[in-house]
């Protein structure tokens, strides 16, 4: 059942991205898939067979684009754009585009934010040379992800008492908000710095230097195949790959070959658990 279950997703998931490559190609928004989806991109020619998520990233300036365009775009499509700002109870610092004709639960990851198959969307931001300053921006980035994360009473396993809590006051919402611009504030805050040649997805859930990227590598970039479309993917796919896999070509051993996130989908009526 799980394999019929990760099909049933993967086919979601390519449907998402489907539409987010033609918003991203109509108003020419430059992307390039991230992590395991690069990876996949490459071995598999599509999905890693037993991953339930795709990412894609995208320097800032793109990123505020996309999301300045896509809700008009989105409009009368059965998606939702879901960011620090459209959703009051979403603590992350990226963007999620969901289906919302589907709803999942999440593996250690239990909150009041809205729920479906998603596109992971990254912003890709500049990044200090000095390692210090480098340590002081992760750092203050995580202060204030656990600062959210405890306001937005997210959770890693579920409490029957939760269906009891109150509603969030305004003024915690409040309180929240100010805390993800400050987030975003400081993740930002090396984008204006033209000497600057690295970025880095600040919400990666690899080690620091796993995946910081050059702007030369960004703007250089293929369309590969991946299941029956394309993805952009950066020519030298190669060097970053290695840098987060070692030999990426190399299959992990069968009893890592789990799903990271869904655990539950509700899909067209029917509710399936992995």
């Amino acid at each position: 059942m799980d394999n019929q279950v990760i099909a049933l997703i993967h086919q979601v998931e390519l449907n998402i991205f489907k539409m987010f490559a033609s918003i991203a190609r109509k108003y020419q928004i430059n992307y390039i898939a991230l992590g395991g989806t690069m990876l996949g991109s490459i071995r598999h020619q599509g999905f890693i067979p037993w991953d339930d998520d795709m990412d894609v990233g995208m320097l800032r300036s793109d990123y505020e684009r996309f999301l300045k365009i896509a809700p008009e775009a989105l409009k009368s499509e059965h998606y939702f754009l879901q960011t620090p700002w459209t959703d009051e109870n979403y603590a992350l610092s990226y963007s999620k585009l969901l289906d919302r004709n589907t709803f999942i639960e999440e593996k250690n990851n239990v909150n009041n934010a809205r729920k479906g198959v998603f596109l992971d969307i990254f912003p890709l931001d500049k990044i200090p040379d000095s390692s210090a300053r480098q340590r002081r921006q992760i750092l203050d980035i995580r202060r204030l992800d656990s600062r959210i994360y405890l306001k937005l009473r997210y959770n890693v396993i579920d409490n029957p008492m939760r269906k009891f809590q109150n509603p969030l006051s305004d003024e915690q919402l409040v309180t929240s908000e100010d805390f993800k611009k400050q987030r975003d504030d400081i993740m930002t805050m090396y984008n204006d710095k033209p000497a600057l040649m690295n970025v880095k997805n600040l919400a990666s859930q690899y080690g620091y230097d796993k995946e910081i990227l050059t702007l030369d590598q960004l703007s250089d970039v293929v369309e590969l195949p991946f299941e029956d479309t394309v993805i952009r993917v950066p020519a030298d796919y190669d060097a970053i790959l290695t840098r987060i896999y070692g030999d990426y070509m190399q299959l992990p051993p069968e009893n890592a070959r789990t799903e990271k996130h869904i655990v539950r989908l509700i899909l067209n009526n029917q509710e399936f658990e992995l």
